[in-house]
């Protein structure tokens, strides 16, 4: 076993795994990763089991120390400082994750399994109410059970280009453009956003020309999925993320496509946004393209690194050593 101290921990910082599927119809949110892609990616990295639990890490940063035994972690995750790489805790050892250049969140996957409750069957955190693995605070002790070194991993990786923000973010229209004013859709679409400080697990609300309802109240409530661009009664609209509620009742102007939050969720507050509209068969293309990309790109993380072996061998060992008989 492993044991970590949490030394200093920032506000949001979760476990997570996947996801919790399958509950949305009980009123259950999935919750899972902010960034699924960054948190896939990090457990590839390690070799772990594509349920394993992680640690999510926000903005506020995380500091740990390792106080007993040792284990190899993952990070990845947007451009935090460091990277996205592969190294080995030991005992005296301290790691501090940091943000840096871009990004806003990031995950820690550990060889071995995090000893922290599940809530059905899932260690996906629902930060609001806490179910799940559960929140990371400063004084935490973190328990690492069947710790392993795996020095095979051990590299860095490379990790996808930081999203160009001027590229619009791609939506699918809304089936309920009647609830709002004529022009609704165009003012959504034909104008730029920046994400407000109100940024948190469950979605961001966003600062930029009202969109009107044509109606006071609310519509009856309906299923909710990630990516919904809801607007609530005051015309500001919200794109709800990882915690989002699996049911509302204000009227949605567009829905961003499931492949595209992870680049919404890894925006900073402050960012410029703006939405471009495309058919149902263009989403699925897209879609499609992601997909694709995203298996490739897993692919790479999880080839084999150089075996400790092959690493002595490449490097140069006796650089600056000389025979006892020069002069």
């Amino acid at each position: 076993m492993a044991v970590l101290k949490v030394v200093a921990a920032g506000p949001l910082i979760t476990v997570q795994d996947a996801g919790r599927f399958g509950h949305m119809r009980h009123g259950v949110p999935a919750s899972g990763p902010m960034d699924r892609l960054a948190f896939a990616a990090g457990q590839v990295m390690i070799a772990n089991r594509a349920d394993a639990g992680a640690i999510e890490v926000s903005l506020g940063g995380l500091v740990l120390e390792c106080v007993e035994g040792e284990v190899s972690y993952a990070q990845a995750g947007g451009g935090f400082a460091g990277g996205w790489y592969v190294a080995t805790l030991r005992a005296g050892d301290r790691l501090r994750v940091q943000a840096g250049a871009w990004g806003s969140w990031c995950y820690l996957a550990f060889a071995g399994d995090l000893a922290r409750p599940k809530w059905l069957d899932s260690f996906a955190t629902h930060a609001i109410s806490g179910l799940g693995g559960g929140a990371v605070r400063t004084g935490d002790v973190l328990r690492i059970e069947n710790a392993q070194v795996r020095s095979a991993r051990e590299a860095s990786y490379d990790a996808p280009p930081q999203p160009d923000q001027t590229t619009p973010v791609l939506v699918t229209a809304s089936p309920q453009e009647r609830h709002f004013a004529d022009d609704a859709a165009d003012v959504f679409l034909d104008n730029t956003y920046k994400l407000t400080d109100a940024f948190d697990r469950m979605g961001v609300r966003l600062d930029g020309p009202p969109i009107a309802l044509n109606e006071a109240l609310g519509i009856p409530s309906e299923p909710i999925v990630r990516g919904s661009v809801q607007v609530a009664g005051d015309g500001v609209p919200t794109v709800l993320l990882a915690d989002h509620q699996t049911t509302g009742g204000y009227p949605k102007i567009a829905t961003v496509l499931s492949c595209e939050t992870d680049r919404v969720a890894q925006m900073r507050s402050g960012a410029q946004v703006s939405f471009q509209t495309v058919t149902p068969e263009e989403a699925v293309a897209h879609a499609r393209a992601v997909a694709e990309a995203r298996v490739s790109f897993l692919d790479a993380c999880a080839a084999p690194r150089a075996s400790l072996d092959e690493k002595l061998m490449q490097m140069n060992l006796i650089t600056g050593a000389v025979a006892g008989s020069e002069d």
